[in-house]
């Protein structure tokens, strides 16, 4: 799906009824408030979900100074870092810590982590991600656009279910959960 910046602003703006722009960098207030708010929404939308599509994998050698105090190792995090998956492929809990730009952790180097990437080529974005995200930019442009909030809720009503189908469709990936052993299902053993 061949999509731009500016068809995903285009979008918001639509959905607030209000007109379109030609480029985020116009001169122009809807497109003054779109380039505001375009970066840190589509970064906090990415962060807030594990999307498919934004699933990255890193080998991260240790850094060569360590932490000021504790036995554990210093990895410096990727460029493109939004957030951490903190699972390993058995779907086990890892003993990690994020501090500022590093990794803290005891497992030996290099450290092989899964997390969600900053991706700004909106060709790549799923296209459940690149409507949810002309929802969220929507909503968050809407009192300044608009001069009112009446919209907001309506498209925040959008939002969710957008973020529901990606759920149900596997944009947005989910740990298989675990389910509690039963005391008495053991007991039959």
């Amino acid at each position: 799906m061949a999509t731009s910046d500016v068809a995903i602003a285009n979008g918001a703006l639509q959905r607030l009824g209000a007109k379109r722009i030609e480029s985020l960098t116009q001169d122009h207030p809807n497109a003054r408030s779109v380039n505001v708010s375009f970066t840190a929404t589509r970064d906090a939308l990415l962060r807030r979900y594990d999307w498919s599509f934004a699933i990255a994998r890193a080998s991260i050698a240790a850094d060569a100074a360590a932490p000021v105090w504790g036995d554990w190792k210093r990895y410096g995090l990727p460029n493109d870092y939004i957030r951490l998956i903190r699972d390993d492929e058995t779907g086990v809990d890892v003993d990690w810590k994020i501090e500022g730009l590093y990794i803290l952790s005891g497992d030996a180097s290099p450290l092989q982590i899964r997390y969600l990437a900053r991706i700004t080529d909106p060709n790549l974005f799923d296209a459940l991600f690149a409507d949810a995200f002309s929802m969220k930019l929507g909503i968050d442009i809407c009192e300044d656009v608009t001069g009112s909030t009446s919209k907001k809720e309506s498209i925040k009503d959008d939002f969710d279910a957008a973020i529901a189908e990606a759920r149900r469709t596997g944009a947005i990936e989910k740990q298989a959960q675990a389910f509690p052993e039963d005391s008495w299902l053991a007991a039959r053993r």
